[in-house]
Parts: structure tokens; C-alpha cells; sequence
């Protein structure tokens, strides 16, 4: 295994031609900027008037500090060469589904991140958007009793293990890399499915549920490992190439497909 680490390492230490033109490769893709830009803004927004407000004990700096890291790791995960690269080493796009998964959405639930985008909205949309979610989140309310009942801790786990083993079936994994739209609704289900995992985790708003202990959530993010390491196994354990995409694109760096798989599982 540390061999194989050292074989994808040492392109960037003694870069050739490939290499460059790889670390080249960002994707300026307006909608993925203009998003990240969009929500970073409304967020700090929110944060500086809920502090000028006096909330400064919600608006606390390492909120606003978690937001931007969450959002940092989505734009390297879909705006830096690490997309172009995942198109030719399974190493690199496993490392684009740890950033969607594992680093964004934990970073950005813990920052809490709802009062403050409300906030960082026009006085007229805040108004109005929170009279919408006091309707439909008010406890007597039957929409609030539906979201209950599809947002319970076992709905939510079920929904983010079974996505993440659906898009790493061979079938599902090769569809993705060869249609653009695949790729992106892989992305999209990848990045909400683990922020409503760690929206439960983390206990940020809305609040439609009891808190967890301390200890419960320990227990919560333990039973998904073995999910995450079913698929991890069945990825680096493989005798044959798991994935017909990576048999078919020429091969960098002296990787071969299997050594490859081995590192990215």
C-alpha cells in the first residue's frame, strides 16, 4: 500500500508533461462558482448582523471559519484538477467523494448554518421565509409530523448508505464517468444524502428531533463504518478491475488499474 501511495505521489514531486497539463485542468464552471459564492455571502452576511445584533454568542467566529472550510472542500472537490484527475484514477475520484461526503457537509452542519443564511437574506425574503418555516415547522402542524416521520434516524441512515453503495456499483460508477448529467446527479445525492446524515448528527437546525447525547452521536457515525468499509473492500480486495472506465483510459503514472483500486479503497 505505501508503495503504491508513492507512485501517485511522486508525479507531483518530479512533474512530467501529463502531470501539468492534469494540475491545469480546473473546471470554471459558473454555476458551481456562483453557488459557492452565493451561499458564502448570504452566510457571512447573516453572521455579521446577528452579531451586530447581539447574538454574539451564536454568531461565534469559528462558525463562520467551518462554513468557508466546508465550502473550500467543495470547490476543491469540483472545481480543482481533483475532478479532472477522478476521470483517470479511482484514487482521485475516492478522494472527491471524501471531500462530498465526509468533509463538506459535517464542516458546514456544524456551523449551523440555517439562522444565518435566513438572516443574511433582504428584510422582506427573512419576513417572509420565516413565516413559511414557522408554518410549516410549527408543532401542530401535520407537515411537521410528515418531516418527523421521513426525517427519523433510521430513514436518514438508510438514504445515506444506500447511496453511497448504489453509486459504487459498477453499473452506476461507470454511467457517471461517461455522462456529464450522471456524474452531477452522483455529486448532488452524494453531498445532500451526507448533509442530512450529519444534520442529525450534529443537531443544527431546523431541530425536528430530539437532540442526541453526546454518545449517541459517537454510536450514530460508528454504525456507517461499516458501510463505508463494505465498499472499500469490495473496491480494494477486488482480483479484477472493478470499474470498465479505468480498463479503458490510458494509464498515468505506471498505475496499473488494480493498484489503483487497491489505493483508492
Amino acid at each position: 500500500m505505501a508503495g503504491q501511495w508513492r507512485q501517485v505521489i511522486a508525479p507531483f514531486l518530479f512533474m512530467d508533461v501529463v502531470t501539468r497539463e492534469l494540475l491545469s485542468a480546473w473546471d470554471w464552471d459558473p454555476t458551481v462558482l456562483l453557488s459557492l459564492f452565493g451561499f458564502g455571502a448570504l452566510f457571512t452576511a447573516g453572521w455579521w448582523r446577528l452579531r451586530r445584533a447581539g447574538s454574539a454568542g451564536l454568531a461565534r467566529p469559528w462558525r463562520l471559519i467551518l462554513y468557508w472550510l466546508g465550502l473550500l472542500f467543495i470547490f476543491l472537490a469540483l472545481v480543482s484538477p481533483i475532478d479532472e484527475l477522478g476521470g483517470w484514477l479511482l484514487i482521485f475520484h475516492m478522494v472527491q467523494h471524501i471531500f462530498l461526503m465526509m468533509l463538506a457537509p459535517p464542516l458546514l452542519m456544524l456551523a449551523n448554518p440555517l439562522p444565518f443564511l435566513l438572516w443574511g437574506l433582504p428584510d422582506g425574503a427573512r419576513q417572509t421565509s420565516g413565516r413559511w418555516l414557522s408554518r410549516l415547522l410549527h408543532r401542530q402542524s401535520d407537515s411537521r409530523a410528515f418531516l418527523r416521520k421521513v426525517t427519523g434516524p433510521g430513514v436518514i441512515w438508510l438514504i445515506f448508505a444506500s447511496t453511497l453503495i448504489a453509486w459504487h456499483d459498477p453499473l452506476a460508477y461507470d454511467l457517471a464517468l461517461r455522462s456529464p448529467a450522471a456524474h452531477n446527479v452522483e455529486h448532488l445525492t452524494f453531498f445532500y444524502s451526507s448533509l442530512l446524515f450529519w444534520w442529525f448528527v450534529t443537531g443544527a437546525g431546523p431541530r425536528l428531533h430530539k437532540s442526541f447525547s453526546p454518545l449517541a452521536r459517537v454510536a450514530y457515525v460508528a454504525t456507517a463504518i461499516p458501510v463505508t468499509m463494505f465498499v472499500g473492500v469490495s473496491i480494494a480486495w477486488a482480483e479484477a478491475p472493478r470499474y470498465t472506465h479505468y480498463t479503458i483510459m490510458p494509464r498515468i503514472w505506471g498505475i496499473s488499474v488494480l493498484q489503483d483500486q487497491a489505493a483508492g479503497g
